[in-house]
């Protein structure tokens, strides 16, 4: 019997999420709109996708879906925040008092690259990804300033970090789902695959005991 694709959700609140439904279903992912906190039980990882942070979390908040998906996280599902992903996922905002998920250990700041009539596409040094500069869109993007010891920086730009992973947790400034290049999508379907493998193994080690 097949295997089923991996199920990666894309949070609908707000922002970019038909592209990234595109891209990881070009990726290999049964890719789904998630808009409600029951949706996210069927998800073996989410993508929180560029928009307005503080908007995005007082949507989280009110419809209860913040405590879940921090509870999946900590419970090993993957997720990835592009752009105010990054912003919701960091456990601070430089300058700013407001509410995030707290889920990777880094402290962001919000528009750092300059407002959206300074957006621009640059070649970017990804090793992670293999040879071949990424096309990254940087749309009012943030930049990380601090990084957490268990954060691993993957990119950075102007000498500030722009794409991290902390364990199950991954995080980029620019927006992927922008260009033709799905090697980002890709990189985390792999962390879901990996992270599926993981579960399976604990399910039959509890199965035989």
């Amino acid at each position: 019997m097949a295997e089923r694709e991996p199920v990666v959700g894309v949070l609908a609140l707000q922002g970019d999420v038909e592209e990234h439904l595109a891209a990881l279903r070009r990726a290999g992912a049964d890719a789904r709109a998630v808009k409600t906190r029951e949706q996210l039980d069927a998800l073996d990882g989410l993508v929180i996708p560029g928009g307005e942070s503080t908007t995005v979390m007082k949507l989280l908040q009110r419809f209860g879906m913040d405590a879940p998906i921090i509870d999946r996280v900590q419970s090993g599902m993957p997720l990835w925040g592009t752009c105010m992903g990054m912003i919701v996922a960091a456990r601070d905002v430089a300058d700013i008092r407001q509410p995030t998920l707290g889920v990777l250990d880094v402290t962001v700041r919000r528009n750092a690259f300059g407002r959206q009539n300074e957006s621009v596409e640059i070649d970017l040094d990804v090793p992670a990804l293999g040879p071949g500069a990424f096309p990254a869109v940087f749309i009012r993007a943030p930049w990380i300033e601090r990084i957490g010891d268990e954060v691993e920086l993957l990119a950075s730009r102007d000498g500030h970090g722009v794409m991290v992973r902390q364990a199950n947790v991954l995080a980029t400034s620019f927006h992927p789902e922008l260009t033709g290049d799905s090697r980002v999508h890709a990189y985390f379907l792999s962390m879901v695959e990996r992270a599926r493998a993981a579960r399976k193994k604990i399910g039959k080690r509890s199965t035989a005991a």
